[in-house]
């Protein structure tokens, strides 16, 4: 297995996750979404590779989703931001993790992460979710659900690719807070 070299630490894989907060981007969303739409034989796909233009302006599948919701959508505030930050510091550092980038919006959320072996991708967000709700219930007061359900996993290829996905999160229109390890911006 070949291993990327960004920082002072050997990484096997490096992942840009995306998710949202609690019904603020809902499939079918007009600004365009990531999530399962049926191709033409009705089974479920999903468009999320870097560079390809994702899902939008489903207006049924908008709908049905906003029926569903459990609660009124979460916005962060400031200070939610800040906690979360400081906990998706925290576990990487405890799983050993290396976080390169992180940018909080009110409704969506952006991390480049290096993980050693090659970890489901979906454990990763679980635990970057698991552990920032757990931060704001403890701190901000109790929510059912934070996040959407699931979000968007992208493999970054190459030391190019997690140099552009660090850019990429550090550019972010109207955030709330945006961290950088600098030591992780150097070419592989």
């Amino acid at each position: 297995m070949s291993r990327l070299f960004v920082s002072d630490r050997n990484m096997d894989r490096y992942w840009l996750l995306t998710w949202t907060t609690y019904g603020t981007w809902l499939p079918g969303d007009r600004r365009g979404f990531v999530s399962n739409v049926a191709d033409s034989k009705g089974v479920g796909v999903r468009h999320n590779e870097p560079g390809t233009r994702c899902d939008n302006d489903i207006r049924g599948l908008n709908e049905y989703a906003r029926d569903k919701m459990l609660h009124e959508p979460i916005y962060l505030t400031l200070r939610q931001a800040e906690l979360l930050a400081e906990q998706f510091r925290e576990t990487a550092g405890f799983r050993k993790w290396e976080l390169l980038a992180v940018a909080i919006m009110r409704n969506h959320i952006h991390l480049v992460v290096g993980v050693p072996g090659d970890p489901e991708p979906e454990t990763l967000l679980r635990d970057f979710k698991s552990y920032g709700s757990r931060r704001l219930n403890r701190t901000c007061g109790e929510q059912d659900r934070w996040w959407t359900q699931s979000g968007s996993t992208r493999k970054l290829k190459d030391g190019p690719a997690v140099i552009s996905a660090v850019a990429y999160v550090r550019k972010q229109e109207y955030p709330l807070v945006v961290w950088i390890n600098e030591a992780g911006e150097r070419p592989a």
